[in-house]
């Protein structure tokens, strides 16, 4: 992971993470303790080794912006996911499918945001919760009450997606190819994010043999997968579907006496 983040890209984002730690924790002694969690140290006296330094001003506070430039960029990326920066180089939706999830689905934001934060600690367990948070995102549309394909409770992605794609007529023989290859595509997506949560991670268990996604390369892939799915299933809905405008009550200040 250190290779392909850039020293350019890690400039901006040591700055990003630096004002949200601050943000977070505002005493020097809050803050040298939440970066004492990411420090480890082997200190064999043949052979010391420590992830990076912790750097220190000459009144004995942790210098943070030095210290975070000391960091790797895999280590400073999974600080930036535990604080909750965006990191668009990665993951360039992440912004906006944050703010439309947030607003519109409460449970799909909670499972995407957990997803997100396991990327570099966990890539097999962020696939699953990536899965769950597109299922939601589709469970949520299908259960609006001028969608005509109801929801039988069981459906796995791969059936919702098929679900919402007949819905939104992406596949109807009446459509250019193209389009029929685009809805056909985003069904494929959905089925092999399925296939990976259901048979390359924890989540049904597995044997020491079993494939497991541990490269957080990957994971970052299959996200931004999600996040792109999501994202335009999301804005076509609101597109075809959009709110009834909410019913104006007028009040009256006429009184019985």
């Amino acid at each position: 992971m250190d290779e392909i983040v850039s020293p350019k890209y890690q400039m901006k984002l040591v700055r990003s993470v630096h004002e949200a730690i601050w943000a977070e924790y505002k005493t020097y002694r809050e803050v040298g303790l939440y970066i004492n969690k990411w420090h480890n140290v082997d200190d064999d006296w043949n052979n010391y080794w420590e992830n990076f330094q912790i750097v220190q001003k000459e009144s004995g506070d942790i210098d943070l912006l030095r210290t975070l430039h000391s960091m790797s960029g895999s280590d400073l990326l999974k600080v930036a996911i535990d604080m909750g920066v965006d990191t668009p180089g990665f993951i360039p939706s992440i912004p906006t499918f944050k703010n439309e999830l947030k607003s519109d689905y409460k449970t799909a934001y909670d499972t995407f945001t957990k997803a997100f934060k396991q990327i570099e600690s966990d890539p097999s367990l962020a696939v699953g919760l990536a899965n769950s948070a597109l299922e939601s995102i589709v469970k949520e549309i299908l259960k609006d009450d001028r969608i005509k394909n109801k929801l039988k409770g069981t459906e796995t992605l791969y059936k919702l997606t098929s679900k919402i794609l007949k819905e939104f007529n992406f596949l109807d023989s009446n459509h250019p190819v193209e389009i029929k290859t685009i809805g056909s595509s985003l069904l494929s997506i959905s089925q092999s994010i399925e296939k990976l949560r259901s048979e390359k991670t924890d989540f049904h268990g597995k044997t020491a043999e079993d494939y497991l996604i541990t490269d957080s390369l990957y994971t970052y892939f299959v996200v931004n997968a999600v996040t792109t799915v999501g994202l335009f299933l999301q804005s076509y809905f609101k597109t075809k579907f959009p709110k009834p405008p909410e019913e104006i009550i007028e009040e009256h200040d006429d009184l019985p006496f």
